[in-house]
This record gives C-alpha cells, sequence and structure tokens, in this order.
C-alpha cells in the first residue's frame, strides 16, 4: 500500500505543478512569439497549426524537479545516485533540445542545429552518462530472463549504451508528429518503467527512479491538457529528447535495457517506417509509405489526426502492459 501511495503522490504532484507551470508559461511563450514554423511538406490540415508557441516540454520538465526538490526537503526520497543520473541525462537532452527549438524560433526555420551538432551533442551527453555508470560500479552484462540467457559484454556494452540512448531520444522525437500521440505514449512508457523501477528493489535508488517516473507520468498528462487535439502548445525538441532520454536512461538503470523495444513499440515502428522509407527513396527511387515517419502515412490515406492518435496509443498500452508482464515476471 505504501507503494501505491507514493506513486499517485509522486503522480498527483506532478500534474498539479504541470498544470500550474502550463498556466504561468504559455502566456509568456505567446508574447515572446516563440511559434512553431509548419513545414509545406506535411500534410497540409498542419498548416493550420503554424505559429502554435513551442518549447511546451517546460510544463513537463520543470514539475519533476520541483517535486523531487519538495520531496528530498522533507525526507520523503533519497537523492540516489542512479536517480542523480536520469535527473542529469533529462536535463542534458532537455537543455540541447532547448537550444535547437530557440534557434529554429530565432531564424523563422526548421533547421534549428545541424544533425551533425545535434548527433555530436547527444553522444556527449551519452559517454558522460557511461562514464558515470562504470565509476559507480555498473554492470556490463545484458541478459534475457525469460530464456536464462546472461551476456557479459564489456566494452561492447558501451557501444550498446551509446546506442540505446541516442536511437531513443531520436526515436522519440520522430514521433512527436500530431496532437498528443508523444505525450500519451511517453504515459505509457514511463507508467511501465515505474513499475518496473519498484520491482528493481536490488538496485540502488530504484524507489527514487520509481517515483521520478510516476512525477512524469503526472507531469505529462497536465502537459496533454494543453496539448491534445486542437493543441494549444507543443512539446518541441526540448520535450522529446528529454523524455527519450530519461526513458532509455531508466531502461539502462533498471538492467531492462531489452524490454524498451516492448515498451516503447510505437517509437520503434516509428523510426523503423522512416529509415525504410529514407532507404527505398534513396536506393530503390520509389516510396513504401505515402509520406513517413507512418503516423502522416495515415494521415494522407485520410484519417483524422485524433482517430490516428487513438489507434496508436492503443497499440502502445497493450505494447507497454506485455512490457510490464515481461519486465517484472517473466
Amino acid at each position: 500500500m505504501l507503494i501505491l501511495a507514493k506513486s499517485i503522490l509522486g503522480l498527483t504532484l506532478g500534474f498539479v505543478i504541470a498544470i500550474i507551470v502550463g498556466l504561468l508559461i504559455i502566456p509568456v511563450l505567446k508574447q515572446l512569439k516563440a511559434g512553431q514554423n509548419v513545414s509545406k511538406l506535411i500534410n497540409k490540415r498542419h498548416l493550420k497549426k503554424q505559429g502554435t508557441p513551442t518549447i511546451g516540454g517546460l510544463i513537463f520538465i520543470i514539475p519533476p524537479i520541483i517535486a523531487i526538490a519538495l520531496l528530498a526537503l522533507r525526507g520523503s526520497i533519497e537523492i540516489s545516485s542512479n536517480l542523480v543520473i536520469v535527473l542529469f541525462v533529462f536535463l542534458s537532452y532537455a537543455l540541447l533540445g532547448f537550444i535547437d527549438d530557440f534557434l529554429k524560433i530565432k531564424y523563422h526555420n526548421n533547421k534549428g542545429l545541424s544533425t551533425l551538432t545535434k548527433l555530436v551533442a547527444q553522444l556527449l551527453i551519452a559517454v558522460v552518462f557511461y562514464t558515470i555508470y562504470k565509476h559507480n560500479g555498473g554492470a556490463t552484462d545484458l541478459e534475457i530472463t525469460l530464456f536464462g540467457v546472461k551476456w557479459h559484454l564489456g566494452w561492447i556494452y558501451g557501444l550498446f549504451i551509446l546506442f540505446l540512448l541516442v536511437g531513443t531520444t531520436n526515436a522519440v522525437n520522430i514521433t512527436d508528429g500530431l496532437d498528443g500521440l508523444c505525450g500519451g505514449l511517453s504515459i505509457m512508457a514511463f507508467l511501465s518503467y515505474g513499475v518496473i523501477s519498484w520491482g528493481s528493489d536490488w538496485i540502488p535508488g530504484y524507489e527514487g527512479m520509481a517515483i521520478f517516473s510516476f512525477v512524469l507520468v503526472g507531469s505529462i498528462l497536465g502537459f496533454l491538457l494543453f496539448n491534445s487535439h486542437p493543441a494549444r502548445v507543443f512539446m518541441g525538441d526540448t520535450g522529446s529528447l528529454a523524455l527519450g532520454g530519461a526513458l532509455a536512461t531508466i531502461a539502462i538503470l533498471t538492467h531492462h535495457e531489452l524490454s524498451l523495444a516492448l515498451i516503447g513499440g510505437v517509437f520503434v515502428i516509428e523510426t523503423l517506417s522512416s529509415l525504410i522509407q529514407i532507404i527505398a527513396i534513396r536506393k530503390f527511387d520509389t516510396k513504401v509509405f505515402l509520406k513517413a515517419p507512418i503516423h502522416h502515412h495515415f494521415e494522407e490515406l485520410g484519417w483524422s489526426e485524433t482517430d490516428i492518435v487513438k489507434v496508436f496509443w492503443t497499440v502502445g498500452f497493450l505494447l507497454a502492459m506485455f512490457g510490464v508482464i515481461y519486465g517484472v515476471w517473466l
């Protein structure tokens, strides 16, 4: 019962603080003209979103910091090294995304940071994470508990971590294309890893990671009040990179790395659809999808934005629940 109470407290704190932050920050973003520039290459229905405030990821980035600080001050949460790692990655990727969003707003285009600069920065954050992880005695084993298989990867595990962090941040970023889509899927993913964290009681700081996950779930729920269709604010790269980074970090620290492919299954599908489309166009001069990532394909087929989001949320929920079953019991 105590675990349930702490989870609900964290979720509620995140939700309430996010609503307050949203009500305060959206008028400021409008006043600063921090509007999204919508590409004409996307479905024409998106053109009406031109000028909608971006950098809205701050609405769910600020609450966990406030909530963790409040809980720490009253002794309700322990600030462990693993929790510090999660917060470091979460805020580092948020800062990278903020710089990217700021440049897009400043120069009124969708270029922002160059792809190479962004990739190098993501890799640097991942390297710092791995260095701290190793310094704290982090294991370099990859385990498939279902089959009783355990591989000691050594330095190869470091490369795996870099791939997982960079891959997940970009996968979440790619998925952020429809009102509420990325936010809803992230809620399911962090809810799953919150449960998995509670079940990983042999890992130092497991409780802090669980509470962080539930606070973030509540914060994203608060954000969705402003981001569900029709969106009053977008999360921008500020939000999507932060979510992807935190998600991969918790998966690694709880040693449930492979569960991420299932729990974040829709993120994987979105990324694969973009990759397949790029290869098909460059190598075979043809298209597999009408537009990529795949949510735009369904838009081109005439589906409404809300219907696409509902279907993707349903798939994401089922995959996340299967991921919890695998992560906790199998």
